[in-house]
Protein backbone atom coordinates (compact mmCIF):
# COMPACT_ATOMS: atom_id res chain seq x y z
CA UNK A 1 0.00 0.00 0.00
CA UNK A 2 0.97 3.07 -1.11
CA UNK A 3 1.77 6.34 1.84
CA UNK A 4 3.34 9.56 1.90
CA UNK A 5 6.67 9.82 1.37
CA UNK A 6 9.56 12.27 1.02
CA UNK A 7 12.68 12.11 -0.56
CA UNK A 8 14.76 12.89 2.49
CA UNK A 9 13.37 9.54 3.86
CA UNK A 10 13.87 7.06 0.69
CA UNK A 11 17.07 8.59 -0.84
CA UNK A 12 19.22 6.05 1.04
CA UNK A 13 17.25 3.71 1.89
CA UNK A 14 18.43 1.81 -0.81
CA UNK A 15 21.20 -0.40 -1.35
CA UNK A 16 20.52 -0.90 -5.61
CA UNK A 17 18.86 2.31 -6.41
CA UNK A 18 20.24 5.85 -6.21
CA UNK A 19 18.15 8.76 -6.46
CA UNK A 20 18.53 12.26 -7.62
CA UNK A 21 16.42 15.10 -7.06
CA UNK A 22 16.41 18.35 -9.32
CA UNK A 23 15.35 21.31 -8.07
CA UNK A 24 12.86 21.18 -11.03
CA UNK A 25 11.24 17.90 -9.54
CA UNK A 26 13.10 15.58 -11.67
CA UNK A 27 13.76 12.48 -9.61
CA UNK A 28 16.65 10.00 -11.14
CA UNK A 29 16.60 6.59 -10.47
CA UNK A 30 19.23 4.52 -10.95
CA UNK A 31 19.54 0.51 -10.94
CA UNK A 32 23.04 -0.80 -9.40
CA UNK A 33 25.27 -3.30 -8.26
CA UNK A 34 28.41 -1.60 -6.28
CA UNK A 35 28.10 0.92 -8.94
CA UNK A 36 27.93 -1.11 -11.87
CA UNK A 37 25.11 -3.12 -13.90
CA UNK A 38 22.19 -4.17 -11.45
CA UNK A 39 22.81 -7.87 -10.57
CA UNK A 40 18.94 -9.05 -10.29
CA UNK A 41 17.97 -10.61 -7.04
CA UNK A 42 15.27 -11.54 -4.68
CA UNK A 43 16.69 -8.31 -2.45
CA UNK A 44 16.82 -6.34 -5.68
CA UNK A 45 13.54 -7.47 -6.75
CA UNK A 46 11.84 -6.94 -3.32
CA UNK A 47 13.81 -3.42 -3.14
CA UNK A 48 12.72 -2.59 -6.52
CA UNK A 49 8.85 -2.65 -5.40
CA UNK A 50 9.46 -0.95 -1.86
CA UNK A 51 11.67 2.00 -3.88
CA UNK A 52 8.96 2.68 -6.41
CA UNK A 53 6.06 2.64 -3.14
CA UNK A 54 8.15 5.20 -1.91
CA UNK A 55 7.97 7.71 -5.09
CA UNK A 56 4.47 7.13 -5.74
CA UNK A 57 4.19 8.40 -2.10
CA UNK A 58 6.25 11.58 -3.14
CA UNK A 59 3.34 14.17 -4.01
CA UNK A 60 6.73 16.66 -4.85
CA UNK A 61 8.16 14.85 -7.43
CA UNK A 62 6.82 16.08 -11.12
CA UNK A 63 8.84 13.53 -13.31
CA UNK A 64 10.77 10.14 -12.91
CA UNK A 65 13.27 8.90 -15.26
CA UNK A 66 14.00 5.34 -14.55
CA UNK A 67 17.40 3.54 -16.07
CA UNK A 68 20.08 1.22 -14.78
CA UNK A 69 23.95 0.93 -14.81
CA UNK A 70 26.80 -0.19 -17.01
CA UNK A 71 26.30 -2.15 -19.94
CA UNK A 72 22.85 -3.75 -19.49
CA UNK A 73 19.64 -2.85 -17.48
CA UNK A 74 19.25 -5.94 -15.39
CA UNK A 75 20.73 -9.23 -17.44
CA UNK A 76 22.80 -9.60 -14.90
CA UNK A 77 21.09 -12.43 -13.04
CA UNK A 78 22.82 -15.70 -13.80
CA UNK A 79 21.89 -16.23 -17.39
CA UNK A 80 24.79 -16.67 -18.64
CA UNK A 81 26.91 -20.24 -18.43
CA UNK A 82 29.00 -20.21 -14.88
CA UNK A 83 26.45 -18.90 -12.81
CA UNK A 84 25.68 -19.94 -9.33
CA UNK A 85 22.66 -22.96 -9.39
CA UNK A 86 21.52 -22.35 -5.27
CA UNK A 87 18.19 -23.90 -4.45
CA UNK A 88 15.59 -21.11 -3.62
CA UNK A 89 15.55 -21.24 0.13
CA UNK A 90 11.21 -21.49 -0.58
CA UNK A 91 11.62 -24.77 -2.96
CA UNK A 92 14.30 -25.72 -0.28
CA UNK A 93 11.61 -25.67 2.47
CA UNK A 94 9.06 -28.26 3.40
CA UNK A 95 5.41 -27.86 3.72
CA UNK A 96 3.63 -24.51 5.36
CA UNK A 97 7.19 -22.57 5.57
CA UNK A 98 7.72 -23.29 2.30
CA UNK A 99 4.02 -22.66 0.87
CA UNK A 100 4.85 -19.29 3.06
CA UNK A 101 8.04 -18.07 1.12
CA UNK A 102 6.45 -18.51 -2.08
CA UNK A 103 3.25 -16.66 -1.42
CA UNK A 104 5.32 -13.64 -0.43
CA UNK A 105 7.49 -13.54 -3.55
CA UNK A 106 3.94 -13.75 -5.52
CA UNK A 107 2.64 -11.09 -3.31
CA UNK A 108 6.23 -8.83 -4.17
CA UNK A 109 5.65 -9.67 -8.17
CA UNK A 110 2.22 -8.09 -7.52
CA UNK A 111 3.27 -4.89 -5.94
CA UNK A 112 6.15 -4.27 -8.21
CA UNK A 113 3.78 -4.06 -11.26
CA UNK A 114 1.07 -2.29 -8.73
CA UNK A 115 3.54 0.13 -7.34
CA UNK A 116 5.34 1.59 -10.79
CA UNK A 117 1.55 2.22 -12.30
CA UNK A 118 0.95 3.74 -8.66
CA UNK A 119 3.58 6.23 -9.74
CA UNK A 120 1.03 9.63 -10.67
CA UNK A 121 3.81 11.79 -12.67
CA UNK A 122 4.95 10.94 -16.12
CA UNK A 123 7.94 8.31 -16.26
CA UNK A 124 10.63 8.30 -18.15
CA UNK A 125 12.26 4.60 -19.13
CA UNK A 126 15.88 4.85 -20.75
CA UNK A 127 16.75 1.66 -21.11
CA UNK A 128 20.95 1.37 -21.09
CA UNK A 129 21.28 -2.36 -22.29
CA UNK A 130 19.74 -5.42 -22.35
CA UNK A 131 16.59 -6.15 -20.15
CA UNK A 132 15.91 -10.36 -19.70
CA UNK A 133 13.80 -9.73 -16.86
CA UNK A 134 11.00 -8.01 -15.78
CA UNK A 135 10.74 -5.99 -18.98
CA UNK A 136 7.30 -4.20 -17.70
CA UNK A 137 8.89 -2.10 -15.35
CA UNK A 138 10.62 -0.09 -17.88
CA UNK A 139 7.79 -0.63 -20.56
CA UNK A 140 4.90 0.61 -18.18
CA UNK A 141 6.91 4.50 -18.46
CA UNK A 142 5.17 7.24 -20.71
CA UNK A 143 8.18 7.31 -22.46
CA UNK A 144 11.03 4.64 -23.31
CA UNK A 145 14.58 5.34 -24.81
CA UNK A 146 16.17 2.24 -25.60
CA UNK A 147 20.04 2.24 -26.31
CA UNK A 148 21.77 0.46 -29.44
CA UNK A 149 22.54 -1.95 -27.08
CA UNK A 150 19.57 -2.37 -25.82
CA UNK A 151 17.16 -5.90 -26.08
CA UNK A 152 13.71 -7.09 -24.59
CA UNK A 153 13.35 -10.59 -23.33
CA UNK A 154 11.52 -13.30 -21.07
CA UNK A 155 13.87 -15.28 -20.42
CA UNK A 156 13.07 -15.59 -17.20
CA UNK A 157 9.75 -17.63 -17.64
CA UNK A 158 9.29 -19.77 -20.24
CA UNK A 159 12.58 -20.55 -21.49
CA UNK A 160 13.52 -21.81 -18.67
CA UNK A 161 10.31 -23.76 -17.48
CA UNK A 162 8.64 -21.36 -15.56
CA UNK A 163 4.92 -20.33 -16.03
CA UNK A 164 5.15 -16.48 -17.74
CA UNK A 165 2.51 -15.19 -15.08
CA UNK A 166 4.04 -12.32 -13.15
CA UNK A 167 3.19 -9.55 -15.72
CA UNK A 168 4.71 -10.42 -18.81
CA UNK A 169 1.50 -12.36 -20.31
CA UNK A 170 -0.58 -8.80 -19.63
CA UNK A 171 1.69 -6.10 -21.17
CA UNK A 172 3.47 -7.99 -23.70
CA UNK A 173 -0.28 -8.86 -25.57
CA UNK A 174 -1.01 -5.07 -24.90
CA UNK A 175 1.91 -3.29 -26.59
CA UNK A 176 2.56 -5.77 -29.48
CA UNK A 177 -0.56 -7.84 -30.27
CA UNK A 178 -1.34 -11.60 -29.28
CA UNK A 179 0.00 -13.83 -31.43
CA UNK A 180 3.50 -11.91 -31.25
CA UNK A 181 3.56 -11.59 -27.51
CA UNK A 182 3.20 -15.49 -27.25
CA UNK A 183 5.64 -16.51 -29.98
CA UNK A 184 8.11 -13.80 -28.25
CA UNK A 185 7.08 -15.36 -24.56
CA UNK A 186 7.21 -19.00 -25.70
CA UNK A 187 10.35 -19.36 -27.81
CA UNK A 188 12.67 -16.65 -25.63
CA UNK A 189 12.58 -14.59 -28.58
CA UNK A 190 15.27 -11.26 -28.34
CA UNK A 191 13.81 -8.11 -29.04
CA UNK A 192 16.19 -5.82 -30.41
CA UNK A 193 16.03 -2.39 -29.43
CA UNK A 194 15.56 -1.40 -33.87
CA UNK A 195 12.92 -4.28 -33.45
CA UNK A 196 11.20 -2.54 -30.13
CA UNK A 197 10.94 0.74 -32.41
CA UNK A 198 9.35 -0.90 -35.39
CA UNK A 199 7.15 -2.58 -33.34
CA UNK A 200 6.39 0.45 -31.59
CA UNK A 201 7.56 -0.77 -27.90
CA UNK A 202 10.07 2.33 -27.54
CA UNK A 203 9.64 5.53 -28.28
CA UNK A 204 13.44 6.39 -29.25
CA UNK A 205 17.13 4.32 -29.88
CA UNK A 206 20.24 5.76 -29.72
CA UNK A 207 23.97 5.28 -28.59
CA UNK A 208 24.00 4.47 -25.18
CA UNK A 209 26.18 7.43 -24.51
CA UNK A 210 23.10 10.08 -25.30
CA UNK A 211 20.76 8.05 -23.62
CA UNK A 212 20.80 9.95 -20.21
CA UNK A 213 21.23 13.37 -21.71
CA UNK A 214 18.27 12.84 -23.84
CA UNK A 215 16.39 11.88 -20.86
CA UNK A 216 16.80 14.94 -19.07
CA UNK A 217 16.35 16.89 -22.18
CA UNK A 218 12.15 15.50 -22.04
CA UNK A 219 12.20 15.73 -18.49
CA UNK A 220 13.12 19.08 -18.68
CA UNK A 221 10.56 20.09 -20.92
CA UNK A 222 7.63 17.74 -19.11
CA UNK A 223 8.34 19.44 -16.20
CA UNK A 224 7.11 23.03 -17.15
CA UNK A 225 3.76 21.88 -16.87
CA UNK A 226 1.66 22.55 -13.98
CA UNK A 227 2.00 19.45 -11.47
CA UNK A 228 -1.38 18.56 -11.80
CA UNK A 229 -1.52 18.47 -15.24
CA UNK A 230 1.44 16.06 -14.65
CA UNK A 231 -0.44 13.69 -12.24
CA UNK A 232 -3.46 13.69 -14.00
CA UNK A 233 -2.20 12.78 -17.55
CA UNK A 234 -0.32 9.65 -16.17
CA UNK A 235 -3.66 8.39 -14.14
CA UNK A 236 -5.01 9.13 -17.65
CA UNK A 237 -2.61 6.91 -19.63
CA UNK A 238 -2.17 4.15 -17.00
CA UNK A 239 -6.18 3.29 -16.33
CA UNK A 240 -6.09 0.84 -18.68
CA UNK A 241 -2.99 -1.01 -17.35
CA UNK A 242 -4.50 -0.91 -14.10
CA UNK A 243 -7.35 -2.54 -15.50
CA UNK A 244 -5.83 -5.14 -17.76
CA UNK A 245 -3.28 -6.19 -14.57
CA UNK A 246 -6.14 -6.43 -12.32
CA UNK A 247 -7.87 -8.07 -14.32
CA UNK A 248 -5.25 -11.08 -15.00
CA UNK A 249 -2.06 -10.31 -12.89
CA UNK A 250 -3.70 -12.50 -9.85
CA UNK A 251 -4.07 -15.26 -12.35
CA UNK A 252 -1.44 -15.34 -13.62
CA UNK A 253 0.53 -15.38 -10.44
CA UNK A 254 -1.22 -18.17 -9.44
CA UNK A 255 -0.80 -20.46 -12.07
CA UNK A 256 2.66 -19.61 -12.28
CA UNK A 257 3.44 -20.64 -8.54
CA UNK A 258 1.25 -23.40 -8.85
CA UNK A 259 3.37 -24.50 -11.35
CA UNK A 260 6.49 -24.43 -9.76
CA UNK A 261 6.84 -28.03 -8.29
CA UNK A 262 7.62 -28.73 -11.69
CA UNK A 263 10.48 -26.02 -12.27
CA UNK A 264 13.63 -26.49 -12.40
CA UNK A 265 15.13 -22.81 -10.64
CA UNK A 266 18.55 -21.87 -10.65
CA UNK A 267 18.60 -19.34 -7.17
CA UNK A 268 21.71 -16.63 -8.38
CA UNK A 269 22.47 -18.54 -11.25
CA UNK A 270 19.26 -18.67 -13.16
CA UNK A 271 19.95 -20.03 -16.51
CA UNK A 272 18.11 -21.46 -19.54
CA UNK A 273 16.80 -24.47 -20.27
CA UNK A 274 19.48 -27.54 -20.62
CA UNK A 275 18.31 -30.57 -19.31
CA UNK A 276 14.81 -32.34 -19.01
CA UNK A 277 12.20 -30.53 -17.39
CA UNK A 278 12.17 -33.46 -14.40
CA UNK A 279 15.78 -33.73 -14.90
CA UNK A 280 17.43 -33.28 -11.32
CA UNK A 281 19.28 -30.33 -11.84
CA UNK A 282 20.69 -29.02 -8.26
CA UNK A 283 24.73 -29.09 -7.92
CA UNK A 284 26.25 -30.50 -5.38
Amino acid sequence: MVKRARYSEYKDRYANFTFELSDDGILFMQCHTNGDSLVWSWDAHDGMSDAFADIAGDREIRVLIHTGSGENYNANWGAAPGGSTVKPIYLAMEGQEGLMQLDEKAWYGRMLVENVLAVEVPIISAVNGPCSIHAEVPLLADIVLASETAYFQDLAHFPRGLVPGDGSHVLWPMLVGPNRARSMLLMGKKLTAQEALDWGVVTEVMPQDRLVDRAWEIARDLALRPPLVLRYTRQLFTQSFKRAFLDELGHGLARETYAQRQFFPQGGGMRGLDRAWDQEPWSD
